[in-house]
């Protein structure tokens, strides 16, 4: 493979046999084309993160520590936001597309010779083990996917592993289960025997789970309570601040365990400026300000209106929104938690046909709105139109929100305008 382009074919038919073939959701597959790979997941220490809110950005904030540490730094983040060698990064840098093409070509033959057939997502998974093995990184850091239990992820089995739990909450529930204590279990399922494990102190349901498994596993588990926000970082929301003070810990353990550097309070400044795609992502466009945040359930909703706000008091909010068509996607919460804030509601739609990935048909939306006491809604299911209105709108923060199939439809736009100027500090490969 040459380029992007041929990559996206290939993947797309992937993805459909994946889907006709109806794969189980277990590690069989995984453990089978690791174990055919040598395990290059074990030849590194690794930080695996799971939880329902801001995986993610721990993940990024964590990369960027141990970067600006002096470590060469593995990462693995799902799903990618513009493109798909986001999924597999050296050094907060995403693999350039040469390398990229290059390097899947040389990996897809070593699948061929194991007779295994991976999913979409086990695919790339098992090629960021690989690729961090022949790059001989210091350390790699590990998003989940789904769950954790049985997420494809969950084959790194280093005793020296350390656990990160971020905040939990209702997410995949027909796949996890319909309660925080199940929800928990499945999380909790990446913490294995004598393993370090770092989270927030959370509500009872969560917590009494994953004291019973570290206690279960004789793992280490670090309880934090929440920092004062006042006193991290002010150049992050509300909500980054919390996740990246999460990583900070969890740095400053590391530091302490394998002799890295101390951090100095510039230095540590440095690491809150690594770019996170579409999580309160903020631009400027003719004077006003946009932000672009996958925020897709009422947790992660939740936790952006309120930096948003703190942001940016007593300003008009308008806002464009889309949410990806799966059975735990609960629009009206999602909604009862966006529209107080927005004088405006440019409702949209997105179809990802090349993923099979559709949105809720946008007069569900309109519905829920209605249902809500919320008249201030706009129809407009193409989202390049949809977005084009909200430009348009006189409000002084503009919000393009739900689902990261939205921002993947809507970003490119945005970012080949050059009316938009980038307030954050882009790294790409």
């Amino acid at each position: 493979m040459q380029n992007f382009a041929e990559v996206h074919r290939y993947l797309s038919g992937l993805m459909s046999e994946t889907r006709s073939r109806r794969h189980a959701y277990t590690l069989e597959r995984m453990k089978a084309l690791t174990a055919y790979l040598g395990n290059p997941q074990d030849s590194y220490p690794v930080i695996h993160v799971a939880g329902t809110s801001g995986k993610s950005s721990t993940c990024h904030y964590l990369s960027s520590l141990l970067t600006v540490g002096g470590k060469k730094v593995g990462l693995s983040i799902s799903p990618h936001v513009d493109e798909v060698n986001e999924r597999v990064q050296i050094n907060t840098r995403s693999l350039g597309e040469k390398k990229f093409c290059r390097d899947l070509t040389l990996f897809l033959q070593e699948v061929d010779k194991s007779g295994v057939k991976p999913t979409y997502f086990e695919l790339l998974v098992a090629f960021a083990f690989w690729e961090f093995a022949r790059e001989k990184v210091d350390y790699a850091v590990v998003e989940v996917g789904l769950g954790g239990l049985l997420d494809g992820t969950n084959v790194m089995t280093r005793s020296d592993k350390v656990c990160v739990i971020t905040d939990i909450g209702y997410d995949h529930t027909d796949t996890l289960g319909k309660t925080l204590t199940a929800i928990t279990a499945q999380k909790a399922g990446i913490i294995l025997p004598t393993n370090v494990v770092f989270a927030y102190n959370q509500v009872p349901e969560v917590m009494d789970v994953l004291r019973e498994v570290c206690d279960q596993q004789q793992a280490r588990l670090h309880e934090l309570q929440p920092p004062r926000l006042d006193r991290l970082p002010k150049n992050l929301p509300l909500f980054q601040r919390r996740n990246w003070h999460l990583a900070h810990r969890v740095y400053d353990y590391l530091a302490e365990r394998d002799s890295l550097t101390s951090l100095d309070r510039q230095t540590l400044i440095r690491s809150t400026e690594v770019h996170i795609p579409a999580r309160m992502e903020v631009l400027k466009y003719r004077g006003k300000t946009l932000i672009l945040d996958g925020g897709h359930n009422p947790q992660k909703l939740g936790m952006l209106m309120k930096s948003v706000v703190h942001a940016y008091p007593r300003q008009s909010i308008a806002c464009t929104v889309a949410f990806v068509r799966t059975k735990q996607t609960k629009v009206r919460d999602n909604l009862s938690v966006l529209v107080p804030h927005m004088s405006h509601c440019v409702v949209t739609g997105f179809s990802r046909e090349e993923t099979e990935h559709f949105s809720v048909d946008p007069l569900k939306l309109v519905a829920a709105c209605e249902e809500l006491d919320y008249h201030a809604w706009e129809l407009e299911p193409d989202p390049a139109r949809a977005l084009q209105k909200l430009l348009a709108r006189p409000e002084d923060v503009l919000l393009v929100t739900g689902s990261f199939f939205l921002l993947n439809t809507i970003r490119p736009l945005i970012m080949n305008h050059n009316e938009f100027n980038d307030t954050g500090n882009r790294r790409t490969g």
